[in-house]
């Protein structure tokens, strides 16, 4: 008489994946790489804003985030304002009754507990705290999975992050600043850990270093408007953002470089067509990248990266390229320090074009050095995101962590 075969874990992934923002993709490409290598039992589907892409690139089942599918239009006429109301009460039942099939969800990665960009409170936020509530409520498993986190000064949307951080049964983040903002917004981090953002665990491309003449320059650009807070002020800070880097790519086309423009997510395409528009030169180019893996081909091919774009940097600094950020928030400078590249990091709300032009020269003149201290960082954060999916396996799948244990002692 054989015994049973035990049950599968069933997993669930939750997010606004599948929906044009590399990155997010890039951290659920990285966490399913983990299970398929540890957990290869596991059953695993999606809760997400583009259900179709996720299945149809990652194999698995998906299910779309929310009932009404105009949640992240502007609603202004009566039906869609009703539909609006009536699909908040429709998705705190839908999300309860899809965290209850599962024993574990994850949110993988991505600025779930931040609002560095434009953010309503009734949107994603409202979303993470039905899905925290329900693993509460239902016993499943939620886990927040090196996340990014920042300080919130709206009021009813700082409240429902940090009652969705105390609801999870699992913390850890992308960098120290993340941590100490939500322990600043009352939330107790005394188990919770830091570990590299999530795509570091992605394969990276070979890349060799330059040599010749001065090669090509990725430029990653954003349909950036300031963060949530500068709702006031935000076509300004559009308007002297797209100004500066229109100004910076016109000076490399001048000094005759190529300039290879980047984006990390759909709704950047007006801003890479009006630098084409405004420059005209055959040198401008622009990617069509349809994953981070794409993305990080185009960064280790260039001599040099200027990117804004948070997973931009980190494909650039990920294949080793000497990058210059465009910070539009603290988490690309925390970022940039970790990875040994501090010194370079310009404001996106204030670029100058001269300024970034003597940063951009100090870079390239750092090259060489710089690309052995990129090997050096990422050497570490692979092995410190080895560490954070050994601490994922024991407090997600402790009877999986028993069994290996015991593997590894025979």
């Amino acid at each position: 008489m054989t015994s049973a075969e035990p049950t599968p874990v069933r997993v669930g992934v939750f997010g606004l994946l599948g929906s044009g923002n590399l990155g997010n993709d890039g951290s659920l490409e990285a966490v399913l790489g983990y299970l398929r290598a540890e957990h290869p039992e596991a059953v695993v589907d999606a809760l997400c804003g583009g259900p179709e892409v996720v299945a149809a690139r990652y194999g698995i089942p998906a299910t779309r985030l929310h009932w009404y599918r105009g949640e992240y239009r502007t609603a202004s006429r009566a039906g869609a304002i009703a539909g609006k109301g009536l699909g908040k009460l429709v998705d705190a039942v839908r999300t309860a009754a899809w965290v209850r099939r599962h024993d574990v969800v994850i949110v993988p990665g991505m600025g779930v507990l931040e609002a560095t960009l434009p953010l309503r409170p009734w949107g994603f936020p409202y979303s993470l705290f039905l899905l925290c509530a329900s693993g509460r409520l239902l016993r499943t498993r939620v886990a927040l999975v090196g996340v990014g986190a920042d300080t919130i000064s709206d009021r009813p949307t700082r409240a429902l992050v940090r009652r969705s951080a105390r609801l999870a049964a699992y913390r850890s983040y992308r960098d120290a600043l993340s941590r100490d903002a939500m322990r600043a917004m009352g939330v107790d981090t005394s188990r919770d850990e830091v570990y590299p953002d999530l795509a570091f665990a992605l394969p990276a491309p070979s890349a060799s270093a330059p040599s010749g003449p001065p090669g090509p320059v990725c430029v990653g650009v954003m349909d950036f408007h300031g963060g949530n807070d500068d709702r006031a002020r935000a076509e300004e800070i559009h308007r002297r953002y797209l100004d500066g880097t229109t100004r910076f790519v016109r000076a490399l086309v001048e000094d005759g470089r190529p300039v290879r423009l980047l984006t990390g997510d759909g709704c950047d395409a007006p801003v890479v067509a009006a630098i084409l528009d405004a420059v005209d030169s055959p040198l401008v180019t622009a990617a069509e990248a349809a994953s981070l893996a794409d993305l990080m081909k185009e960064t280790a091919a260039a001599d040099t990266v200027v990117a804004t774009r948070y997973h931009n940097l980190i494909c650039a600094l990920k294949a080793g390229t000497p990058t210059l950020a465009l910070s539009y928030a603290g988490k690309s400078d925390a970022l940039m320090e970790s990875m040994g590249l501090g010194a370079y990091c310009h404001p996106a709300r204030e670029v100058d074009t001269d300024r970034l032009l003597e940063q951009f020269r100090s870079l390239e003149g750092r090259s060489a050095e710089l690309r052995r201290t990129l090997a050096e960082r990422n050497l570490a954060a692979t092995r410190q995101l080895g560490d954070q999916f050994t601490a994922l396996t024991a407090a997600l799948f402790p009877a999986a962590d028993h069994v290996h244990t015991l593997r590894e002692a025979s």
